[in-house]
């Protein structure tokens, strides 16, 4: 796979005693459900602003093992909404900055990254990571569509965030089969494209929220750029990114619809 592997200077989380920053989540999870999470691996598939705060609240949820993949570096237009975008680090690998910061919450963690972006063309590759559970916060419909076709394949359990974009009401993001959503112009365009390929039973993040419309209107990021760039704001990604961070732990548990 393009781009580098990092391989953590320490094994996946184990302990005979659970540190005292997960006596909460063993308050609430039970010691056995806990240990499930300790022991996961969760792939996440883009660390923006979906993907970086569904990440933290991964690790700092018990995850004991998290790839993550991501080729871009930090931008100041990133500062808004993205958990690892500050002043002090545009320039750098959101991956890093990513792993940096999880080793600050959970230093036993292991985390493995890679600087690559997600294409149909390096999907089998990816797939040699054999997670437990994959989060799909990637932007575009061939990656997610090639993402979710070998996730199928493979029998791994996958959750595929829609678009935040241009969206102002994170309280009303819902968690539903693919088949079932409406609104939402990328889960229109998903639908299509998912029936034509007879893939069923994709789990996702969406909104019936009508998008705000930003045509004819120009920022410095799209000069020069045939396509609209959505707007985003600090409130609706990272809330996306927590409503699936929660769906993923209570999946890997067994947890799920409660």
């Amino acid at each position: 796979m393009k781009g580098s592997s990092v391989q953590p200077e320490t094994p996946q989380a184990q302990y005979d005693e659970l540190p005292a920053r997960y006596e909460k989540l063993k308050t609430l999870w039970g010691e056995d459900a806990l240990r499930a999470i300790v022991n996961a691996h969760v792939l996440v598939l883009g660390i923006g602003g979906v993907g970086s705060n569904c990440t933290e609240a991964l690790a700092r949820g018990g995850v004991g093992k998290l790839t993550i993949l991501d080729r871009d570096v930090v931008e100041e237009s990133n500062i808004n909404r993205q958990s690892i975008a500050y002043h002090s680090t545009v320039g750098r690998y959101k991956t890093e900055i990513m792993k940096e910061r999880i080793h600050d919450i959970c230093p036993e963690t292991e985390v493995l990254t890679y600087e690559t972006f997600v294409l149909p063309e390096n999907i089998e590759e990816i797939f040699k990571i054999r997670p437990d559970y994959i989060i799909d916060a990637i932007d575009t419909v061939t990656a997610k569509l090639a993402v979710i076709e070998r996730a199928k394949k493979e029998e791994i359990p996958l959750i595929s965030c829609m678009g935040t974009g241009n969206k102002l009401h994170p309280e009303l993001f819902e968690i539903a089969d693919i088949s079932s959503t409406s609104v939402c112009p990328l889960c229109k365009v998903m639908r299509k494209e998912l029936k034509a390929r007879g893939i069923h039973g994709v789990k996702v993040l969406y909104s019936k929220e009508k998008p705000v419309d930003v045509s004819g209107k120009e920022t410095g990021e799209e000069k020069g750029s045939k396509r609209s760039l959505p707007g985003s704001i600090s409130f609706t990604p990272p809330v996306a990114g927590l409503l699936i961070a929660g769906e993923a732990v209570r999946e890997i548990i067994g947890w799920e619809g409660r």
